[in-house]
């Protein structure tokens, strides 16, 4: 395939997103080593404001819209993003055109004295910025403080380490790409913490117009089908809630055998209420769709609008 021999990738600043535009920029020069790709490096309004907490500053697009402008201006052709941070409903002119293989979805434990989350003491205080993890660390431990918590994960690292609080919880891809394993206290099982729809993937936006087929056709070398599968399923459920960052639900897909499970959650903001799903279905895009619209009517049915959650930014 012929390709021009330049390419912007758009990303925002801090060390994580440039390791995850980095790794996406070193498949794609494998793929097409003639190819030139340089880094754009964009300040967000989620940024901007990293002592607010999320939900007062809005939802939706909070790490992504600068970027995505860029895009419509044409200075970037790509924008790096990780796929939670993703709204599930795109202006059209916009399209995801890849999503990497997925390694780790999972939530994990840092601890001063690298103490277990079952161990660490009554009234310990545990940093946490995600709706969906507070609901979910409550419903196992309501005997705990949660105090939110914001920065960059070498920032909220040494929160813990300062004594300003006694543990945060962050996702596991992020301390593995930036070479922090040892800072992991534990990895929260599936049935304690389920992730967030997209969590641990990388999606790469672009421009959907015909213009754009180069690109398009590009970006399919570094796709993952299984990913894009999981993913799909995953953030269909969130969006059919109508629901987003603000609001704690979960879901965690897994292709394998030909075979999709899916795994929902949806809990009140104590955690004393959960409405929890785990069904299978055939591994296809189409089945794994009409799976998660099933499992979101069913919470909705069971009461999910009554939890007070409903029609939120997405």
């Amino acid at each position: 395939m012929s390709v021009q021999p330049r390419f912007v990738i758009g990303t925002r600043k801090s060390a994580l997103a440039l390791w995850q535009s980095r790794h996406i920029a070193d498949l794609l020069h494998k793929a097409f080593p003639e190819v030139s790709i340089e880094l754009k490096e964009i300040i967000t309004k989620g940024d901007l404001n990293s002592s607010a907490s999320l939900p007062s500053i809005g939802g939706k697009g909070l790490f992504t819209a600068e970027l995505e402008q860029e895009l419509l201006t044409g200075t970037i052709h790509f924008a790096v993003h990780s796929l939670k941070d993703l709204p599930t409903e795109m202006e059209s002119h916009f399209t995801l055109g890849a999503v990497s293989k997925r390694t780790w979805s999972g939530d994990v434990l840092i601890s001063r004295g690298h103490i277990s989350f079952r161990s660490l003491p009554a009234g310990s205080v545990v940093g946490t910025s995600s709706p969906r993890r507070e609901s979910q660390l409550k419903r196992l431990r309501p005997d705990l403080t949660y105090k939110d918590i914001r920065g960059n994960v070498d920032s909220r690292i040494k929160k813990v380490r300062s004594g300003e609080y006694d543990a945060t919880v962050l996702a596991e891809a992020g301390l593995r790409r930036l070479s922090l394993e040892k800072e992991i206290t534990e990895v929260f099982s599936e049935g304690d913490m389920l992730p967030a729809p997209g969590q641990g993937a990388l999606a790469v936006q672009c421009l959907s117009t015909e213009n754009d087929e180069l690109f398009l056709r590009m970006l399919r070398v570094i796709e993952d089908d299984a990913t894009r599968l999981e993913t799909t399923a995953e953030r269909t459920f969130l969006h059919e809630l109508e629901a987003g960052c603000s609001t704690p639900v979960a879901a965690y897909a897994k292709f394998a055998g030909g075979t999709l499970s899916l795994k929902t959650a949806c809990l009140s903001s104590d955690g004393c209420t959960l409405i929890r799903f785990d069904e299978i279905c055939e591994g296809t895009l189409s089945a794994g769709t009409k799976l998660a619209r099933e499992l979101a009517r069913k919470a909705l049915d069971l009461g999910f609008d009554k939890l007070g959650f409903s029609k939120l930014n997405k």
